[in-house]
């Protein structure tokens, strides 16, 4: 049966998800998390011209979030040029054969503004809620403390999610808002 057709227009924003295969991890050390990174790095890179930006991001050990948007292009290519990359890169490191991602990675259309600050706070709670991490902030592969003020941002572009807050802090509270109790 064949994929269906995803929706887009210039400029549209995906939170996109890429799942390890029967949801195995697909990063086993620091260089695997880094490396990824660096991928995406070069892939905004590569394709400048079509205006992508990553708005927030989380590595986790089986999975991936993304919040992008895009330029000129589709998703596709982008997200297809990193993927590949990074899966040639694991099979290699680990002596692995097959697919590395379960099926095609997955993505949801941002339709309004609410949507997408809720999706970057799902983005960096993700460590929390998974038991990985206490505070959002202390998880290394999240653009969390970029926004935050902690760390010097690199990779992303917040502005337009901050662009909702008073401040980074009024970022921050919104955030941590979303913590269960007892989590």
């Amino acid at each position: 049966m064949p994929t269906s057709k995803r929706k887009w227009y210039p400029g549209a924003s995906y939170h996109v998800t890429a799942r390890g295969n029967h949801r195995e991890v697909i990063f086993r050390d620091n260089e695997d998390f880094a490396y990824y990174l660096t991928l995406i790095k070069e892939t905004l890179k590569y394709y400048f011209n079509e205006k992508y930006e990553i708005i927030s991001f989380c590595l986790m050990d089986n999975h991936v979030h993304l919040l992008i948007k895009t330029g000129e292009k589709p998703l596709g290519e982008f997200i297809g040029r990193i993927n590949s990359k990074y899966a040639k890169y694991y099979n290699e490191k680990y002596d692995c054969v097959g697919h590395l991602f379960q099926d095609r990675y997955f993505s949801e259309l941002i339709e309004s503004d609410a949507q997408m600050i809720e999706t970057s706070r799902y983005i960096h709670l993700n460590p929390v809620r998974a038991k990985m991490t206490e505070k959002p902030e202390s998880y290394k592969w999240s653009s969390y403390s970029m926004y935050i003020g902690n760390q010097r941002e690199y990779l992303i572009c917040s502005g337009l999610v901050l662009s909702f807050f008073s401040d980074r802090d009024s970022y921050r509270k919104y955030v941590e808002a979303g913590i269960a109790p007892g989590v």
